[in-house]
């Protein structure tokens, strides 16, 4: 264990994670003095944060969203039409084309808002995504002067738990959560 507040699980947890999990979490460790939500008073967007660490990702191989242009973002296809086009695309905030890795940056939607659900429901159409990775906030602080606490990576790390261990359904893809 580091002395890092960014911390990180890999899933499926029977499983080593991963070579390149420790590449994407030092890139959020390097960045936790501004983005780490444990010791901020008020934390940051989800955009933002991608902001911070969006140069380092890419010096990792990460194909990265860069605002919400048209060629600024991120795109995985989903379904092929006429002449292998595709059809249907999601977004993603990041992609890594070798590790075949989907990113996705969560703020206080991460859990308030569900936001989690739709990544993983999406990662799972996505054409060669075989890993995707999940960074949510420790602590979503919100309410007047921030005195509620929303603990999004607990309870995101407990939805995963649940649904990594049943028997009912196994997810064609594995999945790193990163705390910040």
């Amino acid at each position: 264990m580091s002395d890092s507040n960014i911390r990180y699980y890999s899933y499926p947890r029977t499983e080593v994670p991963p070579d390149f999990a420790e590449k994407i979490v030092a890139v959020f460790r390097k960045h936790e003095s501004i983005i780490g939500t444990e010791n901020l008073d008020d934390g940051l967007k989800s955009n933002e944060v991608l902001k911070e660490v969006r140069d380092d990702l890419m010096e990792v191989g990460f194909e990265v969203e860069s605002g919400k242009g048209r060629e600024e973002i991120i795109e995985r296809p989903v379904l092929f039409g006429e002449d292998g086009e595709p059809e249907l695309q999601y977004e993603v905030d990041g992609y890594h084309p070798q590790w075949r890795c989907g990113l996705e940056v969560e703020a206080g939607r991460a859990w308030k808002g569900n936001a989690i659900y739709r990544d993983l429901i999406q990662a799972l159409v996505m054409v060669q995504v075989d890993t995707l990775v999940l960074a949510v906030p420790n602590v979503y602080k919100y309410g007047s002067n921030n005195q509620i606490n929303n603990r999004a990576f607990d309870k995101t790390k407990s939805v995963l738990d649940t649904l990594y261990s049943t028997h009912r359904f196994e997810a064609p893809y594995d999945l790193i959560l990163i705390g910040y």
